[in-house]
């Protein structure tokens, strides 16, 4: 047999335990024959196990840790032989002996080459290089697996007991009986209860023979006649049955010890059971042949004190123990056995013992009688006694009480660089390690201490410790980011995790309370806040700091730590602060505008309204005389009054537009500059032609000298015919000037013969070398969202202008992040917003700011901008009403776009993974611009072959202008793709629909706009909808139909209030068009974020295209 011919090439306790998987059926021979098995072993988790016959060798291999790192034959590859001898497999041709057993790992391609391989019943074995095999050949006799696969099929089916006897005989011969033998020398030896299973017989005179030992074959077991015997036996035996008739000669392995040492778990549910059979007998001595039956006390379990009293001259105090269960005392050396954990026999009895993990004392105390302690040195033992980790319950005389409390405890956390000791680490080398503690009451205890209590002497007080606490804190640890890992060097769990995340690991702790140390240096949370202001001559300064304890950190050192991405603070006793984390949030933008000067912070005479900000969170904030009046002067924007137009004023102010008019001379009085930011179409020009109107009056009453100069306005070229129009019709004694084109004057010629010079940007930015030297009165840019970006050519040029007052129009002064109000800003009020840098510093900048933040410099800002929506104030504008149309691409255009995603899903998020979001943006773009082209027309991705073709949008639009058509109706039609503009041309050539179109390219801006507003047969305007988003008044449309969706929903509305604007006297609907299950979809989500923005001043740092991540692109490609 094989395992007789092998036995010498694995331990004896490799041997064992395999023996026992495999009589434990564990083992599963998922394929064999003569040469090659593949089996399973069941373990802590499933392995792997091969085995194959070369010559007179056995070679294998098993997938557990065992034999893949020590290469060393485990106890699996024994399981599976046994399983393998007992099949007849392996046994080659039949020659040789089996003479060698070694190990060889599987190639990997062994692992995959059986077609039939099917479901794996666990993991495949990982490969190593150590040993190959070679790949079994084919060899003579050996029978194909196809022809057996129906063999081994009803050969799986057949249990062993198939092949046993049908008529069994008896197990017991009549006239003996099983008893269980409780054997106490045994069990005083073993550490634990020792069990033995023995029959004894009925002699003539009617006495019992002694006992003897017996093993019951596993088989035997189940035909026993007495259900008790057969129940305890089986549970001795572990539940194993006779699991193969091959094996029937080794005796050893198919049956059942006669002797057993019991778990106690074992001990206590078993007893019960075999004392009620009346043959549990107790052996108190081996040379004591009669032995007693043992019955189950039930009565409850005994507990195990400790007894301490003054002997009798009073010159010591003896320590003893006893069992004690309600009124009934039993000395400690009563008892036959005592066994930890535990139980009791004594006399005939046994029952449960609660020795509370104190076991040792009843050892010494039974061996030794007592303890004596002397007098004088009574309080040192109880001091020492308390100090042991486990205890019984305690009998002290009066003189040694003590009081037991428990206290809350707090978690203290210590932290340690890691080290590895030179040992090989899967792990970066900056990762922290964290060391667990609980202060109780000024005692500090290792969480892995042993001792479950801390004693004080003094105030005879025993602090218990409190587990359920001290778990939960455990598991926090977990939360905050520790990982757990198993120290084999500390032999226990080590808490760790990279040195990178402690900061916020810290902030966390400490705010629940925690103390925290590293390297010996202490954490320590903010304390108050210190605030005040001082006035300089056209300055105030911000002093304040934060205290740590006894350290105050000044608001400069702060601010820099933020900046510098830092969570802590030095402090000046070595310890570290960790930054007040909310307060920060909420204050640090503002504050981190100011300039550092020292200990404090410098902020400009306009930058006021930021200040006054910051102090109205602060109650506790000190300012001088000075400061006061200034935030009183400011604080008296609240009350600007209504301002009535001028004389030379031609036309009716609406309510709102007086109010605005007051607010304009209110920031000329003060010397601020503002950003006037209605919704298009409230009339944001008439309110500053009613302005310009005051100022030429001005000038007109005034001597040459003291008259101020004239106002500059700069404006989109599309929009100077419109100011040059409304100038005429409001203000006719405005003397305007139009400084653009190549025909313009030199810049200052002739300026101060006029009221107001309009410009361009493109000729400002030409210009600017001039125009600098120049003093203007007012300085307005129009669209001012033009130079949202600081970098800009335009928005540098803008802050190069000379004038004594300047104003910003915007319907959306910030269209994707806060950024751009920097710049805004700037302009308006040079230094007020700091440095541009700042808005990017992270954790500082107005990018990363949250809700709460931007509502306090929204409050700062709020004097110098004012803003009014169409529902606020405009209630006589007709209703506008927008609605989403879903197209469902056709499958010809759904293969198409389909084909396009899957393409760039695969090479773009590979791409991203590989090199990061930011060195993709440019294939991103393409791939969305693509996608998006898709959705709207074949002809879009394929100009020359498909411009011909229909589209889902096509479909739905051309019925739509026909219908709106023929209702009389005017339509604008928007598009940012002109080549998707000139397929619908040729479709409403087609249909016979007149229309006129405008594009970026088109010179006669205005002739197409008065002839979409004149011409009644001209019903359907085509617009780009960069081209046409601005300075357009089409109020003849009321139907508008947007052809594809744009990042920015602030140019989707720019082109909808085209028609929706004052002078409009119908209802206007506005439709968008969408690709259903495209990338339009996704957009629209998207969108869903930037309208919260371009809804209010400020609210998020928020760009789809700049700020776009990987779950947005996943999105988007979804």
């Amino acid at each position: 047999m094989l395992s007789a011919d092998l036995q010498d090439h694995a331990s004896r306790r490799t041997r064992e335990l395999g023996c026992d998987d495999f009589l434990s059926r564990k083992v599963t021979v998922v394929d064999g024959d003569a040469w090659h098995v593949d089996a399973t072993v069941r373990g802590s988790r499933p392995y792997e196990v091969s085995l194959s016959r070369e010559g007179d060798a056995i070679e294998a291999w098993c997938s557990c840790p065992y034999c893949e790192d020590d290469l060393e034959v485990c106890k699996h590859i024994w399981a599976a032989l046994l399983a393998a001898d007992g099949e007849g497999h392996l046994r080659g041709d039949g020659r040789q002996r089996a003479r060698g057993l070694k190990l060889a790992a599987p190639d990997v391609e062994d692992i995959f080459e059986d077609e039939d391989w099917g479901e794996p019943p666990g993991p495949a074995p990982r490969p190593r290089p150590r040993a190959r095999r070679a790949r079994s050949k084919s060899r003579p006799g050996q029978p194909r697996r196809a022809a057996q696969a129906w063999k081994q099929a009803l050969s799986r089916l057949r249990s062993p007991r198939d092949r046993a006897p049908a008529i069994r005989q008896a197990t017991l011969a009549p006239g003996h009986e099983i008893v269980y033998v409780a054997d106490v020398p045994a069990s005083l030896a073993g550490g634990g209860l020792v069990l033995e299973v023995a029959t004894r017989r009925r002699k003539k005179d009617g006495e019992w023979s002694k006992p003897s030992g017996r093993r019951f074959g596993l088989g035997e077991i189940a035909q026993l006649p007495d259900p008790d015997d057969r129940q305890a036996l089986s549970i001795l035996a572990g539940g194993r049955e006779q699991v193969n008739s091959y094996y029937t000669s080794y005796g050893y392995y198919d049956s059942a010890p006669s002797r057993f040492l019991l778990p106690h778990a074992l001990s206590e549910a078993l007893l019960p059971r075999l004392c009620a059979t009346g043959r549990c007998l107790l052996r108190e001595s081996e040379a004591e042949p009669s032995m007693r039956p043992l019955r189950w006390d039930d009565a409850g379990p005994w507990e195990f004190w400790l007894k301490a009293a003054p002997d009798g001259a009073g010159k010591a105090y003896a320590i003893a123990g006893e069992l004690r269960r309600g009124e009934e005392r039993l000395p400690l050396r009563a008892p036959h056995l005592l066994l930890s954990g535990g139980l009791v026999f004594w006399e005939d009895r046994v029952a449960p013992l609660r020795d509370f993990d104190a076991f040792p004392w009843i050892t010494m105390l039974r061996q030794q009688g007592g303890v004596r302690v002397p007098a004088g040195q009574e309080q040192e033992f109880l001091e020492e006694l308390l100090r042991m980790p486990d205890l019984p319950r305690l009998d002290l005389p009066e003189d040694l009480h003590y009081e037991e409390v428990t206290p809350a405890p707090r978690p203290c956390l210590t932290i340690k660089r890691r080290d590895d000791r030179g040992r090989m680490s899967d792990r970066d080398p900056s990762w922290v390690v964290g060391e667990l503690s609980f202060d109780y009451g000024g005692h500090v205890v290792p969480a892995r201490s042993p001792a479950r209590s801390v004693f004080e002497p003094e105030a005879r007080r025993l602090l218990l410790r409190d587990p359920a606490a001290e778990r939960s804190f455990d598991a926090r640890l977990e939360e905050v980011g520790f990982h757990r890992r198993i120290d084999y060097y500390r032999q226990g769990e080590a808490l760790e995790m990279p040195a990178r995340n402690l900061p916020k690991a810290a902030a966390a702790l400490l705010k629940e309370g925690w103390r925290v140390e590293a390297e010996g240096k202490l954490y320590r949370q903010a304390g108050d806040f210190r605030i005040e202001v001082t006035s300089g001559i056209d300055w105030f300064e911000l002093h304040g700091g934060v205290t740590f304890g006894d350290q105050e950190v000044p608001l400069p050192a702060l601010l820099a730590a933020l900046r510098r991405g830092e969570d802590l603070v030095p402090l000046g006793d070595g310890s570290f602060g960790l930054l007040p984390e909310e307060w920060l949030k909420k204050y640090a933008p503002l504050a981190g505008l100011g300039t550092p000067e020292g200990d404090h912070l410098q902020f400009r005479r306009t930058q006021v309204g930021l200040l006054d900000a910051l102090l109205a969170e602060q109650p506790e904030a000190r300012f001088d005389e000075r400061f006061e009046r200034a935030r009183e002067r400011l604080r008296q924007f609240q009350g600007v009054a209504p301002a009535d137009p001028p004389e030379g004023f031609r036309g009716e102010l609406r309510g709102y537009q007086r109010d605005g008019l007051g607010w304009l001379h209110f920031l000329r009085e003060f010397g601020f500059g503002g950003c006037l930011a209605d919704d298009m179409g409230l009339g944001k020009t008439v309110q500053v032609l009613a302005l310009l109107e005051a100022r030429r009056e001005l000038r007109a009453a005034r001597r040459k000298g003291r008259r101020p100069p004239p106002s500059l306005v700069v404006a989109p070229r599309s929009l100077i015919f419109n100011w040059k129009e409304e100038a005429a019709r409001f203000a006719p004694e405005l003397r305007v000037l139009d400084h653009t084109g190549i025909g313009r004057g030199k810049p200052g010629g002739g300026f101060d013969d006029c009221d107001v010079v309009l410009t361009t940007y493109g000729t400002l930015r030409r210009d600017i070398v001039d125009l600098k030297d120049y003093a203007f009165d007012y300085a307005i840019l129009d669209e001012a969202q033009a130079i949202k970006n600081a970098s800009s050519l335009s928005a540098k040029a803008a802050r190069l202008i000379r004038a004594e007052h300047r104003l910003a129009l915007s319907g959306t002064p910030v269209e994707n992040h806060l950024g751009e109000l920097w710049s805004l800003f700037e302009f308006l009020n040079p230094g007020m917003l700091g440095q541009a840098a700042e808005l990017g510093k992270a954790g500082l900048g107005l990018r990363k700011a949250d809700e709460e933040a931007r509502s306090l410099l929204a409050r700062a800002l709020r004097p110098f901008l004012l803003r009014r929506t169409k529902a606020q104030v405009a209630k006589d504008l007709p209703e506008k009403s927008e609605q989403t149309i879903y197209c469902d691409l056709e499958p010809a255009q759904r293969k198409l776009y389909d084909e396009l995603r899957e393409h760039y899903r695969s090479s773009l998020l590979g791409l991203v993974a590989r090199d990061g979001i930011k060195k993709s943006k440019i294939q991103i773009l393409e791939a969305l611009l693509r996608l998006r082209q898709a959705a709207c027309h074949p002809g879009l991705i394929d100009k020359a072959g498909r411009s011909g073709e229909s589209s889902a949008k096509l479909d739905v639009l051309v019925p739509q202008l026909r219908e709106v058509f023929d209702e009389g109706h005017k339509t604008l039609v928007f598009s940012q793709f002109t080549s998707l503009l000139a397929i619908v041309k040729q479709r409403l050539d087609e249909e016979k629909i007149p229309y006129t179109y405008l594009d970026g390219r088109t010179r006669d801006r205005q002739a197409r706009v008065q002839q979409f507003q004149e011409d009644p047969d001209c019903k359907v305007f085509l617009i780009s909808l960069k081209a046409g988003g601005l300075g357009l008044n089409l109020t003849a449309a009321d139907y508008i139909f947007l052809l594809d969706p744009w990042w920015n929903p602030a140019v989707e509305s720019q082109a909808i209030d085209r028609a929706h604007r004052i002078g409009q006297t119908r209802p206007v609907f506005a439709y968008r068009l969408i690709a259903k299950d495209t990338v339009e979809d996704k957009v629209l989500q998207l969108q869903a974020q930037k309208r919260a923005l371009a809804d209010a001043i400020i609210t998020a740092d928020n760009s789809l295209i700049r700020d776009l991540g990987r779950e947005d692109l996943e999105l988007l490609l979804s």
